[in-house]
């Protein structure tokens, strides 16, 4: 059922509903940004305070990276039977946790555990959001309202890099402790502004043939919806595999952005911290064009804008690496753009997997991508690392321009899937 097919006054509340629905799990989920991407400021004074590496430093993304893949892959399977709401705020809850014991830490060995377990923590985040949003938005939309959702990723990114961009000048600890008590404060409006699906405040379920209340599926039957159109399904493979590509990108620049410029281009802490936070803005905008593009352009196909984003994201961070000595403002310039670029597709693999996957695998088609996704931290993070501390930043960030190239090539693999998974559902 779309919303044109309802009651006027069952349209009405359905569409009040479905505004306070995408406006508070934005600000809930930008919220897991703040006790996530926090840890990039932080760095630089971590390694003067504590003389960690780059290496360790690395490690801490890697690790953290891949549980938290491995844990949004794993809760997609329970983000798509349990209450969202209940789910999303139990997760900022323990990652706040987490990042005030960060904040008390000293030794290296503790600083892995703890970011360790907020990574298995943050894997509670998205899979309620994917859920409440494919529950709440009709598909023939998914990818313009979607994107319109998925710019919290880049303002919490980036007010968590300007915040602590300040209050890292009264302590790294501080960068842990603060974007905490913010988190806390932003889970108890999430537990009352949030509700579950339609059903659970007396309205319509979308997409049903009838109008009529749908029946939960079983277990088995859910299992084997699963298998036929998740993992099954040759569309959702390519973009899970693209996204790896994609997200090494992302997070070079989220986890080392700060790093990176102050050693590689002499940027002071400070404006290292706009920068990025540039590369946050801009990538709101390129989600937002590609969504629309998607939808009235490309007849909801994602894939085929991944495509001609990440070409274009390759043109940039090539003109990123070249430049040698560009001056402040062609420098945030060329990484602007690259961000433009880049969360086109970061927003779009996300929005074709839950739509390839109807509204009863959405959560887990989005984890199953997001697996991939950060894994990428193997690169991005530790392999990133490594590189810089022995071949220098001129290396590590020329590396980018061949994984920009890889990624276009695999996304043209999904150039002909279908926009969604309904005629199957």
């Amino acid at each position: 059922m779309e919303l044109q097919g309802m009651a006027p006054e069952v349209a009405k509340k359905f569409k009040y509903w479905q505004t306070r629905t995408i406006i508070a799990s934005m600000i809930g989920y930008a919220l897991f940004y703040f006790v996530r991407k926090n840890l990039s400021i932080a760095m630089p004074a971590m390694q003067d305070d504590l003389g960690i590496t780059k290496g360790d430093l690395g490690l801490f993304l890697t690790l953290h990276g891949l549980l938290y893949g491995v844990s949004k892959f794993a809760n997609g399977f329970v983000g798509d039977r349990v209450n969202a709401r209940y789910f999303m705020v139990t997760g900022l809850v323990l990652s706040a946790a987490c990042n005030i014991w960060f904040g008390f830490s000293s030794a290296v060995v503790m600083f892995g555990i703890v970011w360790m377990l907020n990574g298995w923590f943050q894997g509670m985040g998205f899979p309620p959001c994917a859920r409440l949003l494919t529950h709440w938005i009709p598909p023939t939309q998914l990818a313009t309202k979607m994107s319109v959702w998925n710019t919290s990723h880049s303002v919490g990114a980036g007010l968590v890099v300007i915040v602590c961009g300040y209050i890292v000048s009264l302590g790294w600890r501080w960068c842990f402790w603060f974007p905490s008590i913010i988190a806390l404060v932003g889970a108890v409006g999430l537990w009352f502004a949030l509700r579950d699906t339609p059903r659970s405040v007396g309205l319509p379920e979308l997409n049903s043939k009838t109008g009529a209340e749908e029946k939960e599926d079983t277990s088995a039957e859910f299992k084997q919806f699963v298998r036929k159109n998740v993992f099954g399904n040759p569309a959702i493979w390519v973009l899970a595999i693209a996204n790896f590509f994609v997200y090494i990108v992302r997070y070079a620049v989220l986890d080392w952005g700060p790093t990176l410029l102050g050693e590689w281009k002499g940027v002071s802490i400070h404006h290292a911290g706009w920068m990025v936070a540039a590369f946050e803005i801009s990538g709101i905008v390129g989600m937002l064009v590609a969504g629309w593009a998607t939808d009235r352009f490309f007849g909801g196909r994602g894939p085929r804008v991944c495509v001609i984003c990440m070409a274009l994201a390759t043109v940039f961070v090539a003109l990123f690496w070249g430049i040698s000595q560009p001056p402040m403002w062609l420098a945030t310039l060329l990484l602007g753009a690259a961000g433009f670029c880049i969360y086109g597709p970061q927003a779009l693999v996300g929005i074709a997997a839950a739509n390839i996957a109807t509204k009863k695998a959405a959560a887990t088609a989005v984890g199953f991508t997001g697996l991939f996704g950060y894994a990428s931290t193997l690169v991005s993070g530790w392999g990133l690392g490594l590189l810089a501390q022995h071949y220098g930043w001129n290396i590590a960030v020329g590396a980018l321009i061949l994984i920009t190239i890889m990624g276009t090539l695999i996304f043209m693999a999904a150039w002909s899937a279908k926009a969604n998974g309904y005629d199957n559902d």
